[in-house]
């Protein structure tokens, strides 16, 4: 099971040290001591926390750059497997990441709740809502100017 000393533990919550020692002496997020008598926290009782109190976003720790822009650090909530696929949860700073892989791929990761794992989205689809229930009320975008065209008639 991973454990996270404070400095990480706020690295990945996005917030200062002092606020999850503060959290740790109200209570709100258990500690132990690690073999140097440093203060950690088990990760699967950090994943449940930032799962219950989301915050900033985490910057890639990865080294190298990718063609990914999509990225996004957090920590894994849960794992569900069958003898296929697992349905892994993340909580990565604000956003909930729900991703279905193979088992294999969740066996050969190590995936359990507590661990570190970036997320990363690849898509060719994008869906596009509105805010609005009812369409009457939905006030239809300007038409939008073609790239590289003028308005101008010559």
């Amino acid at each position: 099971m991973p454990q996270y000393r404070v400095i990480t533990a706020a690295r990945i919550m996005g917030v200062g040290e002092d606020a999850v020692r503060r959290w740790i002496g109200a209570g709100e997020l258990p500690s132990t001591s690690d073999r140097s008598n440093r203060m950690v926290v088990e990760g699967a009782e950090l994943a449940g926390f930032a799962r219950d109190r989301p915050g900033a976003t985490v910057t890639d720790p990865s080294p190298g750059g990718r063609s990914a822009r999509n990225r996004m650090v957090g920590l894994v909530t849960s794992v569900v497997t069958d003898l296929v696929m697992a349905k892994v949860e993340m909580q990565c700073g604000p956003h909930r990441v729900v991703s279905l892989i193979s088992s294999e791929a969740a066996r050969d990761l190590q995936l359990e709740p507590g661990s570190m794992a970036v997320a990363i989205v690849k898509s060719t689809d994008v869906v596009i809502e509105v805010p609005h229930s009812d369409p009457a009320q939905a006030t239809p975008p300007p038409p939008a100017a073609r790239p590289g065209r003028s308005d101008q008639r010559r």
